[in-house]
């Protein structure tokens, strides 16, 4: 049988739908820019034989994308500095190692 007889095309209007506050449809038109077509988002499925099956396949795919480009931004990252005690270990440790470096090298007469 021929998979493109089963295709299944879902297309969303995110300009228009009810399904999304302010927020989320404009962080949506944004980070989906590419794949929009005048606010409309399509997705195709045609992976299966069975046309119920590609629906479904269509459906996750939709819910998927719609989910990550509405998820807030992540938290900025606050900047830390080591502590005294790390920096006074990695200091001790390079005071080792050129210790022990020096000691490899032969005698200067």
């Amino acid at each position: 049988m021929n998979t493109a007889d089963s295709r299944v095309e879902l297309s969303l209007d995110l300009t228009t739908t009810s399904a999304l506050g302010p927020i989320q449809r404009s962080r949506a038109l944004e980070r989906l820019a590419g794949r929009l077509v005048d606010g409309v988002l399509t997705v195709r499925a045609s992976a299966q034989r069975s046309q119920l099956q590609n629906r479904e396949a269509a459906r996750e795919r939709l819910v998927a994308i719609l989910a990550k480009a509405i998820a807030p931004p992540p938290a900025r990252r606050r900047p830390t500095r080591p502590t005294r005690r790390a920096v006074e270990r990695r200091l001790a440790a390079k005071h080792r190692r050129a210790r022990t470096k020096k000691l490899r090298r032969p005698d200067e007469d």
